[in-house]
C-alpha cells in the first residue's frame, strides 16, 4: 500500500520504496492456490476503456455482488462485514479530476458508495471492488472487519514507512474509495509528475527489497502506468507460478492478484467481447430484400460498431449500429447508437441470414445469431421506346424500373450482341411515377458509341435483388458519320527547348470545336482544343470561324518528327493531318540555390555513432531536355564533397514543366567559414553550370568533458577524466594547471567504452596523468583543447586537493 495523497514526483519514489508487499490478501478466492496465473501481461495489466468505463455496475448489482462474494462472512461485537457496511457521507462539490459531484447521504451502503464514487469519478466500480479485495480482503473476508479496517480500505494516506499510521484526513471508507477513485484519476490527469508512464520502458521492482532486483517493463498504456504508480511492484516468476499463493522471499502480490481477482469475477481486464440481438430478419412479400432489425456495442467503448451480415455463408453487407436505441441505453448505459436496420437486396428463395458484432479493438467477433427467411422476388419492367442514330452513335430512351424497390435501377445497353455500355435509370418520368407508384426517377436517356453502318442495339433491366434481368427490347439503326477534316500549317522552332505547332481542324458532324491531338516523335505530347479565330477556314468551308489551333510544346534538344491528329467527336476514326521535322536547340540546365545552413555536431549514444559538424544546400535544378533528374554536385571551398540528383517534389518553382527539381545536399564540414557552391551537369551537353553560391558558417561545438579523479598520494596529485569535442571522433589534448601554471599537457586517448556509448564519439577519450606536488594545499584545472585550433579551450574542472 502506498500514500494515496497528490505529492511531488521525488517523494512519491522516496515512498514507494517503502511499500509493503505483506498486505495483499494470498489466499481468499476459490481457485486451486497452486494454479500458476495465465494471461498475465505486465505491460498492459488492465485497458484504458476498462479502466475509466464506470457503468458496468449499478449499487443494486454492486450490493448482489457483494452478498455473493461474502455469503460466509460472519460479523460480532465491533466487526461488521462490507455487505452490511453504512457510513454517512458528505457531499463533494465536482471538480477537473471527478467532474460528477457526489451528494453525501445518511446511512449510505457500501455499496452505494462504490456506485456513486464511480459515477462521480469515471473510474469502473470493478476496479474499485478488486482493488479493496487486493488491499484488505474485504470482499470475500469470512469474518467482520473493524471500523479501523474499513477507516484505511484502499490504504489512501496510509504509507507503509509510517509503521501503518494513516493521515486522519483520509479515514474513513467512503473517504478512501473516493480518494483512491481521484488517485487513479490524477495519474492520468498528470502522466509525467509520476515515476511509471505510458508509451516507454520503465524499471519496475520486483519487491521492496531492492536487492531482489528488477526488470525492465514497457508500459503500454496509462491505466497500467496508474496500477504501477498505486503499486509499484511488478510479481516475479514464483508469484506468478503460485497462481493466489506464496511466491518466495522476493515475491510481490499486488498487482498479480489485481489481475487473479479482475479476470475471475470479471472477466478479461484489457479486451471486453461486443455482444446484441438480433430483433427481427424478415422479407415482405415481393420486396426482394431481406430486412434485419436489433442491435449491437461493444462494453470497450461507448462509440457505436459494425456489425456484418452474411446471407448464404457470404458477407452480404456491413453496416454501422448507430440507430437510436434508448432502451438499450437504459439498460446497459452505453450511450443510445448502437441499433441497425439494413435492408439488403436478395434473389428470390429461401436463405440463412447471419450476423456478427465485430469487436472495436480487433478481438474476437461475436455471433449474433442466425435466421432463416424466404424472399419472394418480382422481375424488372420497362421500355425501349426509341433508338435515334446521330453521327458516329445511337441515342437510346426509354424507361425501367424493378417493383422491388422504388430506387433508379441499372439499365445494360448491347450493341450487335456486346455489351456497350450500362446506365442508371433515373431521370424524370412522371407519366411512368403516375402508372407505377414507384416516383418518377426511372428513364434513361443515353448516348452509345458506335461505328458507321447497320447495328442491333438491345436494353436489359437489371434486377434490384440480383434475380434475373429481362430483355426490355431491341432496335436496328443504321449511323453514318463524317471523318474530321483540317491542316496541319506550320511547325516551327521558338527557341531552346520550345516548338510551336499551328493549324485548323473541325467535324461536320458538331459545330463544337474538337479536338487534335499533338504528337512528337510517335508519343503524345498534347491534346488542344480547335477554338481559335480562322476566319479563312469559316470563308471557305461555310463553318464557323472557332476551328483554328495554335500551340506551344516543350520538348528536348535534337530533331523532332510532329505529327497532328484531328479526335472524331462522335467516336469514329481520327484522321492524321500531317507531319513535319523541326530541329530545336538545347535549352540550358537551370536553377537555384535556395539556402545553405551550417549544422552543430550531434552526440550519438546507445550504439549510435555521433554526427559532426556538416553543411546543408537546398534548392532545385532542371533542364528540359531531358526527363532524367539534373545531377548536382556541392563544393566546399571549391572542393566537391557531395553529390546526387535534384528528385525531390517541389510544387512550388514556378515556369516548370515537373515538380520533381528539388534537391537537398548534405555533408561534414570542419567549423568556420566556407563558401558553398552548387553545379549541376546539363544532361546533354554534359557541362557544368554553376547555379549560385552562398557564405556560411557551421557552428563550432565546444569541447567538454569530466575530472573523475583528483587524488594526492606520496608527494604527486593523480587526475584521471575523460575529454572530448563532439566535432571530431579524434582524441583531443587536455592540459593541466596546477596553482595556475601549466604543468602537463597530454592526450586524451584512453579507453572510455562508457563514453562511447554516451555521446557516440569513440573510445579513445580517456585521461590519466601524476603531477609532483608539494604538501599543502592546491587546486588543479584541466583544460580540454578544442577543435580546430581557435575554436576555444573550455575548462573542463576545477578540484582542491591537499598534499601530505
Amino acid at each position: 500500500m502506498i500514500t494515496r495523497t497528490h505529492i511531488a514526483v521525488p517523494l512519491i519514489v522516496a515512498m514507494l520504496l517503502s511499500v509493503l508487499v505483506g498486505f495483499q490478501v494470498v489466499t481468499t478466492a476459490s481457485t486451486a492456490v497452486a494454479a500458476p496465473v495465465t494471461g498475465f501481461d505486465p505491460g498492459l495489466i488492465i485497458s484504458d476503456a476498462v479502466m475509466n468505463e464506470s457503468s458496468t455496475m449499478s449499487a443494486g448489482d454492486i450490493q448482489s455482488f457483494l452478498n455473493t462474494k461474502g455469503a460466509s462472512c460472519s460479523a460480532g461485537a465491533g466487526y461488521t462485514c462490507i455487505k452490511h457496511y453504512v457510513e454517512t457521507t458528505p457531499t463533494r462539490a465536482a471538480d477537473a479530476l471527478c467532474t460528477g459531484a457526489y451528494v453525501g447521504t445518511a446511512n449510505e451502503s457500501a455499496a452505494a458508495i462504490i456506485a456513486k464514487v464511480s459515477g462521480a469519478c469515471g473510474i469502473n466500480p470493478q476496479v474499485l471492488l478488486v482493488t479493496l479485495q487486493k488491499e484488505q480482503g474485504l470482499v470475500t473476508a469470512t469474518a467482520g472487519k473493524t471500523a479501523a479496517t474499513y477507516s484505511r480500505a484502499l490504504g489512501f494516506g496510509c504509507p507503509d514507512n509510517a509503521g501503518g499510521a494513516c493521515d486522519p484526513s483520509y479515514a474513513g471508507f467512503a473517504n478512501q474509495v473516493y480518494s483512491a477513485a481521484k488517485q487513479l484519476k490524477r495519474y492520468a490527469a498528470n502522466p509525467t509528475s509520476y515515476s511509471y508512464r505510458a508509451g516507454r520502458t520503465n524499471t519496475v521492482l520486483w519487491h521492496p527489497n531492492t536487492t531482489c532486483g528488477s526488470s525492465q517493463v514497457y508500459i503500454q498504456n496509462q491505466a497500467t502506468a496508474s496500477l504501477y504508480n498505486y503499486t509499484p511492484y511488478r510479481p516475479n516468476a514464483a508469484a506468478l507460478a503460485a497462481g493466489y499463493g506464496t511466491g518466495d522471499s522476493c515475491s510481490s502480490y499486488g498487482n498479480r492478484n489485481f489481475h487473479l481477482y479482475f479476470t475471475e469475477w470479471f472477466g478479461s481486464s484489457v479486451q471486453r467481447t461486443p455482444f446484441g440481438v438480433v430483433d427481427s430478419v424478415s422479407s415482405a412479400s415481393g420486396v426482394g430484400s431481406i430486412r434485419v432489425r436489433g442491435w449491437a456495442l461493444d462494453p470497450d467503448t461507448s462509440a457505436s460498431i459494425n456489425v456484418h451480415v452474411y446471407v448464404d455463408g457470404k458477407v452480404a453487407t456491413a453496416s454501422l449500429a448507430d440507430g437510436s436505441r434508448p432502451d438499450v441505453a437504459s439498460v446497459y448505459g452505453n450511450g443510445a447508437a448502437h441499433g441497425f436496420d439494413v435492408n439488403i437486396p436478395s434473389s428470390g428463395g429461401t436463405h440463412s441470414v447471419c450476423v456478427y458484432a465485430i469487436d472495436s479493438s480487433k478481438g474476437a467477433n461475436t455471433y449474433l445469431g442466425c435466421s432463416t427467411v424466404t424472399v419472394t422476388n418480382q422481375a424488372p419492367r420497362g421500355t425501349f421506346d426509341n433508338a435515334t442514330p446521330t453521327p458516329g452513335a445511337v441515342q437510346v430512351r426509354g424507361w425501367a424500373l424493378d417493383p422491388d424497390t422504388t430506387a433508379p435501377i441499372s439499365v445494360h445497353i448491347y450493341v450487335d450482341g456486346k455489351m456497350s455500355r450500362a446506365t442508371v435509370s433515373d431521370s424524370p418520368r412522371a407519366d411512368i411515377g403516375r402508372a407505377f407508384g414507384l416516383g418518377d426517377n426511372h428513364g434513361f436517356d443515353t448516348l452509345v458509341p458506335v461505328s458507321n453502318g447497320s447495328h442491333t442495339v438491345c436494353v436489359y433491366a437489371i434486377d434490384a435483388s440480383g434475380g434475373s434481368n429481362p430483355l426490355v427490347g431491341c432496335r436496328v439503326v443504321t449511323v453514318i458519320n463524317v471523318a474530321p477534316t483540317g491542316s496541319f500549317d506550320s511547325l516551327v522552332s521558338t527557341g531552346p527547348g520550345t516548338m510551336q505547332v499551328r493549324g485548323w481542324a473541325f467535324d461536320r458532324d458538331t459545330t463544337d470545336p474538337i479536338s487534335v491531338h499533338v504528337y512528337v516523335d510517335g508519343k503524345v505530347a498534347k491534346g488542344v482544343t480547335a477554338n481559335t479565330s480562322r476566319p479563312d477556314v469559316a470563308r471557305v468551308h461555310a463553318v464557323s470561324e472557332t476551328h483554328g489551333f495554335d500551340t506551344s510544346l516543350a520538348t528536348i534538344a535534337g530533331a523532332h518528327t510532329v505529327c497532328v491528329y484531328a479526335i472524331d467527336s462522335s467516336g469514329g476514326s481520327n484522321p492524321n493531318l500531317g507531319c513535319r521535322t523541326v530541329t530545336v536547340e538545347n535549352s540550358v540546365t537551370s536553377g537555384s540555390v535556395d539556402q545553405v545552413s551550417g549544422n552543430l555536431a550531434t552526440a550519438g549514444g546507445g550504439g549510435k555513432p555521433s554526427t559532426s559538424a556538416s553543411v546543408t544546400a537546398t534548392g532545385w535544378a532542371w533542364d528540359l531536355d531531358s526527363d532524367a533528374p539534373v545531377f548536382v554536385e556541392l563544393l566546399l571551398d571549391q572542393a566537391v564533397i557531395a553529390s546526387g540528383t535534384a528528385s525531390v517534389r517541389r510544387t512550388d518553382v514556378g515556369g516548370i514543366s515537373r515538380t520533381d527539381v528539388g534537391f537537398s545536399l548534405t555533408a561534414p564540414a570542419v567549423p568556420g567559414s566556407h563558401e558553398v557552391c552548387i553545379r549541376a551537369t546539363d544532361p546533354t551537353t554534359k557541362e557544368r553550370v554553376n547555379l549560385g553560391c552562398k557564405t556560411v558558417v557551421v557552428p563550432n561545438t565546444a569541447a567538454n568533458g569530466v575530472i573523475d579523479e583528483a587524488s594526492a598520494s606520496s608527494g604527486t596529485i593523480n587526475v584521471r577524466g575523460w575529454a572530448h569535442d563532439l566535432d571530431t571522433t579524434s582524441p583531443v589534448a587536455v592540459h593541466v594547471y596546477l596553482d595556475g601554471a601549466h604543468v602537463a599537457s597530454l592526450l586524451a586517448n584512453g579507453d572510455r567504452p562508457d563514453i562511447d556509448n554516451t555521446f557516440g564519439t569513440g573510445r579513445q577519450h580517456g585521461f590519466a596523468t601524476s603531477i609532483p606536488a608539494q604538501p599543502g594545499t592546491h587546486t588543479v584545472r584541466v583544460y580540454a583543447i578544442g577543435w580546430p585550433a581557435g575554436s576555444g579551450n573550455p575548462i573542463i574542472e576545477s578540484r582542491t586537493v591537499t598534499v601530505n
